[in-house]
């Protein structure tokens, strides 16, 4: 099976530069973990893991073993790469940035949103995984300055969110709902009343692209994709919530310079 992902238009006409959102589709993985799991925080097999995050890696013409990812923690730690290092050496952050060809960052979710940023005529690019405790603690402005530390201007950035839980399918209480409303009264557009239940629905997708702008970035597009809705392309945390399963896949999203 082939692997197959999406591309982001804003980034997918720049000229040195490649990027993906992968899909489940084109891997080896089985049962919970089919196919193309990318995430070694799960349980499946580490040798079909590193199967899969090679092919993913082989798809946009980078090197398997030049593939970063992170230990990710729902934080807004950045961390700048210089050199790839292990999949079990992976260090503890939510981001990442560099201005190396050929260093293939790579973020994993299943229903958080996968943020990929450049600014190409700097030939930096970024990284990062901005779950709604990421994107509120800030990880997606800490990416930005750290871009710009390696020579980026904000005002020239290109993002991509790419895909991740819809608002239709993400459920909040209202606790949820004050937190945000306590930081920001204008946070109240990302909310919907779900009558049926009495609880809320969030847009997480439109709360990071206000992020980003709130952070200089104002060109951004947003696939559409809801993980959670499209079980055939997508893995999804909170569905295997839902279903009470033991564990879940992780899909990838990576961009690169290319050299």
């Amino acid at each position: 099976m082939q692997v197959v992902y999406r591309t982001a238009e804003t980034l997918a006409h720049l000229t040195g530069i490649r990027h993906a959102f992968f899909t489940r589709e084109g891997g080896v993985s089985e049962g919970l973990y089919a196919s193309l799991n990318a995430g070694p925080g799960s349980q499946d097999d580490p040798a079909h893991v590193a199967e899969n995050r090679a092919r993913a890696a082989r798809a946009i013409g980078a090197a398997p073993e030049r593939l970063c990812t992170l230990y990710q923690v729902h934080g807004a730690e950045v961390v700048t790469v210089d050199a790839p290092w292990a999949a079990e050496a992976r260090p503890q952050a939510d981001a990442m940035v560099t201005n190396r060809p050929g260093l293939m960052l790579g973020i994993l979710t299943a229903d958080c949103v996968p943020v990929l940023l450049c600014d190409p005529k700097a030939r930096v690019i970024g990284a990062a995984h901005a779950g709604w405790k990421g994107a509120f603690a800030g990880v997606t402005a800490a990416t930005v300055t750290a871009m710009e530390r390696l020579g980026a201007h904000r005002d020239r950035l290109i993002a991509a969110i790419g895909p991740a839980i819809g608002w239709r399918s993400y459920e909040v209480d209202e606790a949820f709902l004050r937190r945000f409303l306590d930081a920001d009264d204008a946070n109240a557009q990302f909310f919907r009343e779900a009558a049926a239940t009495r609880k809320y629905l969030f847009n997480v997708k439109g709360y990071v692209a206000q992020r980003l702008a709130d952070a200089g970035v104002h060109h951004t597009q947003i696939l559409g994709d809801d993980t959670y809705a499209l079980e055939a392309q997508y893995f999804s945390f909170r569905r295997t919530t839902h279903r009470q399963e033991a564990d879940y896949g992780r899909q990838l999203s990576a961009i690169v310079l290319t050299e």
